[in-house]
């Protein structure tokens, strides 16, 4: 009875093309025969998912099989016999090569056998990248600002411009590798490229290294820098200044300073994205006759807001465009003012004496949400 192709993969029968692929990849990859040398079973098992994959990667010939089964194939198939699938193990790994990349052999050593094999290709290395945390006032996050600060960081050595050697004589050819930086290794199926041991990839040794920086070309140095943030960051943003991490080896650029946003509280403003919430406490006659406020903006200036008789504790009103600057530049945010009712306090005899009289003239229709609040408490004893 002929294998089923998708049962072999650990597929659907509806599996997208991607699925297919990354189920061979790693099947193919735990059943190759240089992971399992003298293996037979699993040799067997790399030819059967490889045939299923040549099948099912291939959109024709997925739709043949698909109605006409494996034998419909079996002619077409490179290696396949009367009973198809693959007789040599040389078409199961080209199709092995072919899923990881196509593109050669080297398109699947680092995954396949751990190995970097860009690590020799060039000499020069691109620094590493720091990162630092920067504190700012409320006011500096959303206006922006310029901070000036000092940062520690590898740069260039100044003795030797970079090189390493106390003179350029001091440089001479690696001789395990030539000077290319690499060596050539055979293993199994695979000939493959690796970093040079002995030189580190860098195709040279320094006999007479500058006593400056030791052989490096780098050395620590403290720098002051200006810091520019834009108008509306925030905390948890990240800041990224291009070619201000360490100086890369052999020439190669700098990395890039990554600048963590932290923002202090404010007393009055509370933000929240582009928008701002303040809070403004009203005495009980301003609820309750009405009135105007001016309420000062985060960005500067005021807002004037009108308060009608009879507002109620926690209203909020917004003020269309009163908020930060959005940091992408996509627009401003609002401010929205909300309002809380102040109970008076140390009321002098007069006062007491105006208040008791109002109370005298209070009705229900003065107080809605009490009269409704008791009218429910009579409903759920009642």
């Amino acid at each position: 009875m002929a294998a089923d192709y998708y049962q072999t993969l650990g597929v659907a029968k509806n599996a997208s093309a991607e699925e297919i692929k990354k189920a061979y990849r790693k099947s193919a990859l735990k059943y190759h025969p240089d992971k399992n040398q003298g293996d037979k079973g699993a040799a067997s098992k790399f030819k059967e998912i490889s045939e299923a994959y040549e099948v099912l990667s291939d959109e024709k010939k997925r739709q043949i099989y698909d109605q006409y089964g494996a034998d419909a194939l079996a002619g077409g198939m490179p290696g396949g016999g009367a009973g198809g699938g693959f007789s040599s193990m040389e078409d199961a790994l080209r199709t092995f090569m072919g899923a990881f990349g196509g593109g050669g052999q080297e398109s699947i050593f680092e995954t396949f056998f751990g190995f970097d094999t860009e690590g020799g290709q060039g000499r020069a290395r691109e620094g590493a990248s720091k990162k630092m945390n920067l504190t700012l006032s409320f006011e500096e996050a959303i206006r922006g600002t310029e901070k000036e600060v000092a940062i520690t960081r590898q740069v260039p050595c100044d003795t030797c411009n970079g090189l390493g050697a106390a003179s350029p004589s001091g440089i001479s050819s690696c001789g395990h590798c030539g000077g290319s930086g690499q060596i050539h290794q055979t293993r199994g199926f695979f000939s493959m490229t690796t970093v040079c041991p002995s030189c580190q990839g860098q195709g040279q040794i320094i006999k007479n290294p500058c006593p400056s920086c030791r052989g490096a070309g780098r050395i620590k140095a403290k720098e002051t820098i200006q810091i520019k943030v834009p108008p509306g960051v925030d905390s948890g943003m990240r800041l990224r200044m291009d070619g201000y991490g360490d100086a890369g080896a052999g020439g190669g650029p700098s990395g890039d300073l990554y600048v963590y946003i932290n923002v202090t509280p404010h007393e009055i403003f509370q933000r929240e994205g582009d928008d701002v919430l303040i809070e403004v406490p009203l005495a009980f006659t301003e609820a309750a006759l009405g009135c105007k406020k001016e309420i000062p903006t985060p960005m500067g200036g005021t807002a004037r807001i009108v308060i009608p008789e009879g507002t109620q504790t926690g209203k909020v009103f917004r003020v269309r465009g009163g908020g930060v600057k959005n940091v992408n530049k996509q627009g401003q945010g609002d401010l929205h003012v909300r309002v809380s009712i102040e109970t008076p306090v140390d009321l002098s005899d007069k006062q007491k004496a105006l208040l008791e009289s109002f109370a005298e003239l209070e009705t229900a229709q003065n107080s809605p949400r009490k009269r409704t609040f008791f009218d429910k408490l009579k409903s759920f004893f009642g």
